[in-house]
Formats: structure tokens, sequence, C-alpha cells
């Protein structure tokens, strides 16, 4: 098994995956970890237990957000030969306003409003964190299940 990919309780584990929490230049938080997926889902290395919500969750949360599809983030990294040219074609099919502060105040406070308190609760009682209070946020245990986070 590759060192990158462990397995744990949700399955196979992306370690270098970049966390929920980084930015892309343009401002978007999750922006370089849905780009990362799409890499790897095009090279069929995404795990199926990445596979089962890629596009969906922050993925599909950040593109309502930008008024895309889906799909047309994957094309623009598909169409790409290089870094570079994955930031023109976003650049092409991006809105002229990202409104990053309103997307990254989503990202870091998904998972703590009173409906999504209970979901929170049971992903971290599957990753044997159930005790686990300073986990307040979706980013959180992601960041935690991935080992950015002790």
């Amino acid at each position: 098994m590759d060192k990158k990919i462990v397995y744990g309780p949700t399955g196979e584990t992306c370690l270098e995956l970049p966390s929920p929490y980084e930015a892309h230049s343009c401002g978007l938080l999750h922006l370089p970890r849905f780009l990362a997926k799409i890499k790897m889902h095009l090279k069929g290395e995404l795990p199926p237990s990445y596979q089962r919500n890629f596009t969906k969750g922050f993925d599909g949360f950040l593109c309502l957000h930008l008024g895309l599809d889906p799909e047309q983030i994957i094309a623009c990294v598909k169409d790409a030969y290089d870094n570079q040219e994955i930031q023109r074609n976003l650049e092409e099919i991006f809105p002229a306003e990202l409104n990053a502060h309103i997307w990254n105040r989503k990202v870091v406070q998904m998972g703590t409003a009173d409906l999504a308190r209970d979901k929170l609760k049971e992903v971290r009682a599957n990753l044997g964190a159930k005790d686990r209070n300073d986990l307040i946020s979706f980013a959180d245990v992601i960041d935690f299940d991935e080992r950015k986070i002790n």
C-alpha cells in the first residue's frame, strides 16, 4: 500500500491532500484540496472512500458558491498540461466576484449549526474521536482523519 494512503476507520485515508483550511491563491479555502482530488480522480488514484463524496460535500458546496457545475472545474484540470494552465482555465470560468470571505466563513463553520451537530458527533464517533470536543467543524474532522491534527 502507498505510504501516502493509510487504512483508517472510514476506509483509505489520503495523508497528502491539502487541508480544507488551505486557501488557493484566489483566496478560496478548500479549492486546493478539490483540485488535488480531481487530479487523483483523473489518474484513477482517488480511493473509494473519497469517491463517494467526490463533487459532493465541500466540493459541491464550493461549486454551488461559485455558480459552477463540478464538471466545469474537472474539465479545467483535465484540459490543462500544468498548474499555470489550470489557473488560467479557472480564471476563465470563475465569476468576477468570488466572495471568498463568504465562502471561507462557511467552510470554517460547517458542522457548528444546530442541524449539523448530531451528524458531526456521529462522524467523530466513527473516527474514534467521540470525546474530542475540540473538533468543532467538518473541516476539523477531515484534518483529524488525515492526521493533520492530533
